[in-house]
């Protein structure tokens, strides 16, 4: 006779749709949303594979994609890299600031200006 294994419920460590309510359609927030997209993007990511990550239908996750990219890059807060160099001794008497914006514009300002001025700039540019 052989002995049947012991079954094991998994149940609780992959049922992901326990707070769901059945028949009713799930909610996500935007910035939910603009996570899980974002994780799409990472080099090497699968967008598959982050779907089912958050328990989202694929084609889900690539119609928010379409329309992340539709909405363009100034559609929502962005993260952006900033360099700091240590200051200078003379930094009360001026220096240079260079900004480099999405659609490859660059802007340098030399010397001492007030942050009205370049807040003013940046506004015109945006």
């Amino acid at each position: 006779m052989s002995e049947k294994p012991p079954e094991v419920s998994t149940c609780g460590l992959v049922d992901t749709k326990q707070a769901c309510v059945p028949g009713r359609r799930r909610h996500w927030p935007v910035a939910l949303k603009r996570q899980i997209v974002a994780e799409t993007f990472a080099p090497g990511a699968s967008a598959s594979v982050v779907a089912r990550r958050h328990d989202v239908n694929a084609n889900q996750l690539f119609r928010w994609r379409r329309e992340y990219e539709a909405a363009g890059p100034g559609a929502g807060p962005a993260m952006v890299p900033v360099a700091v160099w240590p200051s200078s001794p003379a930094a009360g008497c001026g220096g240079t600031i260079e900004i480099e914006l999405v659609g490859g514009v660059r802007v340098r300002i030399s010397g001492a200006v007030d942050a009205s001025v370049v807040r003013q700039v940046l506004e015109q540019l945006r």
